[in-house]
């Protein structure tokens, strides 16, 4: 993509890297989530504030996003609304 400027030391010093893009929320997460949740399913994780365990794969897969087309937005702190429209394509 393109060089990006990283803050380090403090804040007192720059590193240029390669943007990659960010992976970190939305559906490219989603998907990476599920490869993880693939690769270590015998692996135990601990819930409920330590109190209980499981094993990562009898975690349900997570859920894709529902559309929300045609749903009403409010706007403007409330006071006004609209209908969302279609995303399309990205």
């Amino acid at each position: 993509m393109g060089k990006i400027k990283v803050r380090s030391g403090r804040g007192t010093g720059t590193v240029e890297v390669e943007d990659g893009g960010k992976k970190w929320s939305g559906d490219e997460y989603r998907k990476i989530q599920a490869e993880k949740k693939k690769k270590s399913a015998n692996r135990t994780i601990h819930t409920g504030r330590g109190t209980g365990s499981k094993k990562l794969g009898d975690i349900p897969d997570p859920k894709a996003r529902p559309s929300t087309e045609g749903m009403t937005r409010i706007t403007g702190r409330g006071t006004g609304s609209r209908k969302s429209r279609n995303k399309g394509s990205q």
